[in-house]
């Protein structure tokens, strides 16, 4: 039973979470049918940002380099991301999204973006708007 304001949150919160996670799952398979949420993510964060190093997606999501390295070298063998020399360091190597994955992950956020879009077409510009902001606000506090 929720009681207060914090609880409520709490448990808004878990079921948002709990549904998100299952739309991740679904936005993976969408792109390739063995793809796990959590290499989807790789995909998302390299469209994001560009080519990176795989100590530097690591450090962002928080998980080990073999942890990392596995969902590479999925990524890898279904052709959706590549390695390229780090023209900085001889030794070190970036990660990119090719041209399969560029589009694969496009087509899948477009996706996503749209269903979201169309379960909210009743609400009012500015309730998104506040909303987006106070989960921002809770973002950054998290």
């Amino acid at each position: 039973m929720v009681t207060g304001p914090a609880e409520a949150l709490e448990h808004e919160l878990a079921v948002l979470l709990r549904r998100s996670r299952t739309i991740n799952r679904e936005t993976a398979r969408s792109v390739h049918p063995d793809l796990e949420p959590e290499a989807y993510s790789l995909l998302v964060r390299l469209d994001i940002v560009g080519d990176s190093r795989p100590s530097d997606l690591a450090a962002y999501f928080g998980i080990g380099k073999p942890t990392l390295s596995r969902q590479v070298q999925l990524l890898e063998r279904l052709g959706l991301v590549s390695r390229e020399a780090d023209p900085t360091d001889g030794r070190a190597v970036r990660l990119k999204l090719s041209p399969e994955g560029l589009e694969k992950v496009h087509a899948a956020r477009a996706a996503r973006r749209q269903r979201l879009h169309d379960r909210l077409t009743d609400w009012p510009a500015e309730d998104m708007t506040q909303l987006a902001t106070l989960l921002g606000r809770l973002n950054a506090l998290l």
